[in-house]
């Protein structure tokens, strides 16, 4: 089996299954009560002067 199949079957199952992992953690993240307060103060760091 060839460098590219071996990275081909990786990308295919798991790598899969990692990116959809992620993708429902940021979900999650941006639904969990308390995201709105989070994603408001983050806005605000380009125009904090510390």
């Amino acid at each position: 089996m060839s460098t590219y199949e071996s990275m081909r079957h990786f990308a295919d199952s798991w790598g899969m299954l990692a990116m959809l992992i992620f993708f429902a953690g940021v979900i999650a993240m941006v639904l969990l009560p308390g995201a709105k307060k989070r994603a408001d103060e983050a806005a605000k760091i380009p125009l904090r002067e510390d």
